[in-house]
């Protein structure tokens, strides 16, 4: 059973996602909150799987809220899925920073809803690596920092190439096909690459992958 935590000032919003939710057999919303400080104390008491989190909340926004529930070590299984609107959240390359797992917008499809939180209950990013190349590319101004080469020092050279195209939107099917790889080889490189460079999970790949410049905005795969 995958836990659920609804985190939204919009009691409309919670009880629509709650409906859609809890009519699946393999999800549970197990607690909700309608700010940010209560969203963190609602995550710390039920240890879900996946929060629902929006940003724009009052006492303590989404941004502050993630930060708050990733920097606690007893959470650390529990994902976050950013509930945006794309173009009026500023702040969602700040909380992709800060941990969250990825992406959805508020008027997306149940069915979307519903696999996205499977998807991240999984361990891996929403809902494709390329949505998050896209959004990336979108808000890239506000991820460009000094690159440091240094950062990638802890993988090989076959383990940058994996990054690189992790950070171009590819599946970890398509890296098998573009480097000679079968999928289980590939899924192997991005978890060892995740362990090395301390990565909660493929969004902060992506991430990095933009950081250090192995991926420029708009390069096409």
């Amino acid at each position: 059973m995958i836990r659920v935590v609804l985190a939204d000032d919009q009691g409309l919003i919670r009880g629509g996602f709650r409906s859609l939710l809890d009519a699946e057999p393999d999800l549970q919303v197990v607690g909700q909150a309608a700010t940010g400080r209560e969203a963190v104390a609602v995550v710390g008491s039920t240890r879900p799987d996946v929060v629902l989190m929006d940003i724009r909340m009052p006492d303590g926004d989404g941004l502050w809220a993630t930060e708050q529930i990733v920097r606690r070590p007893e959470l650390a299984s529990t994902r976050i899925i950013i509930v945006t609107t794309f173009e009026l959240d500023e702040y969602v390359a700040q909380a992709i920073r800060a941990g969250a797992s990825g992406f959805l917008v508020k008027d997306t499809e149940p069915v979307e809803l519903i696999r996205a939180v499977r998807v991240v209950a999984g361990g891996d990013a929403l809902l494709s690596p390329r949505v998050t190349k896209r959004l990336l590319e979108r808000i890239a101004g506000s991820l460009r920092q000094p690159a440091d080469l240094r950062r990638l020092d802890p993988l090989t050279e076959r383990e940058r190439e994996v990054l690189a195209l992790v950070g171009e939107g590819l599946t970890n099917e398509e890296i098998g096909r573009r480097l000679y790889l079968s999928p289980l080889t590939a899924k192997t490189h991005v978890s060892r690459i995740m362990q090395k460079l301390l990565a909660r999970d493929r969004v902060q790949l992506v991430v990095l992958a933009y950081e250090t410049g192995l991926v420029a905005p708009g390069r096409q795969e």
